[in-house]
């Protein structure tokens, strides 16, 4: 263990993994996926050693089909196919490693080709988007410049001087371009979906910070056993580890999009991306004809 493990959030060894592939003359795999798909897989529920996932049927499908439309959207230059493209770099370092016999690697090779492509089309889908991936493809499509901040809040700024109905006009106009496909036949921003894409934000960041809290308990077990002390973001109390895990996990979420952007609709503009408690589903339900 070094003291990149000591940090809450991970420190992945895509270096490591892209050192590896060019020594071996392969092809290129982009690095942001990589790293993204990385992390996403020290902060799921698969085993670690040595730092590197431990790779199983399971984890590739978890990865690729339930975890990966929660939090990343490329950016339109970016092809959604390399995350794929990374478990597939991953599986040949394992097996170069002898953690996996060819059986294996030929299994979850074909595995993340097929969930990969999956993945794409789950990552176009208008229904299954959270708040910080709509918005970014809301910047992208107005060609907001996401590497500046201050345009990205301006940009933030003007679309909440919107009512309601031009916002979720504005929402539903990504379809007919081509930047969203719906499978709704209506196609309809309704009340109805932007309290889904609330509650999906509000989950998936969840799903995040808990990740977060058991990667440094798994690590703080590592420490105890090594007679290592502390890291800083255990020493405090329980509400102080709860807000260090919000706050890298709003970090990782604007890795995965754009930069900021998920911190910037939780802090100053939590009305264009309004996450329901029970009192906003309730009353949404309540007013549902009766069956």
């Amino acid at each position: 263990m070094n003291d990149e493990d000591l940090r809450l959030a991970p420190r992945t060894r895509a270096a490591d993994l892209l050192a590896w592939a060019a020594g071996e003359d392969r092809a290129p795999v982009a690095e942001e996926p990589l790293r993204t798909v990385l992390a996403l897989l020290e902060l799921g529920d698969g085993r670690m050693h040595d730092g590197w996932p431990e790779l199983t049927s399971a984890a590739v499908e978890h990865l690729l089909y339930e975890r990966l439309h929660l939090y990343v959207q490329p950016a339109p230059e970016q092809d959604p196919l390399a995350y794929g493209e990374a478990v597939r770099l991953l599986v040949d370092h394992q097996r170069a490693a002898k953690r996996l016999n060819a059986k294996r690697q030929e299994r979850l090779h074909a595995e993340a080709e097929w969930q990969g492509e999956v993945a794409v089309g789950l990552l176009h889908r208008a229904d299954l988007v959270t708040w910080p991936r709509l918005y970014a493809v809301l910047l992208h499509a107005h060609d907001v410049d996401v590497t500046d901040p201050a345009a990205v809040r301006d940009w933030l700024a003007g679309f909440a001087g919107l009512t309601e109905d031009e916002r979720l006009a504005g929402y539903q106009a990504l379809t007919p371009t081509g930047w969203l496909d719906d499978p709704d036949e209506q196609g309809w921003w309704a009340p109805g979906r932007v309290l889904s894409v609330g509650m999906a934000t509000d989950g998936a960041r969840r799903l995040l910070e808990q990740g977060l809290m058991r990667r440094s308990y798994r690590n703080l077990a590592e420490l105890n056993a090594l007679g290592r002390p502390m890291p800083d973001e255990l020493t405090g109390g329980f509400e102080e580890f709860e807000e260090a895990a919000a706050e890298a996990a709003l970090d990782l979420l604007g890795e995965w999009t754009v930069p900021g952007l998920p911190r910037l609709l939780v802090e100053e503009f939590p009305e264009l991306a309004p996450e329901p408690g029970t009192a906003e589903i309730d009353a949404y339900l309540a007013q549902l004809p009766a069956e």
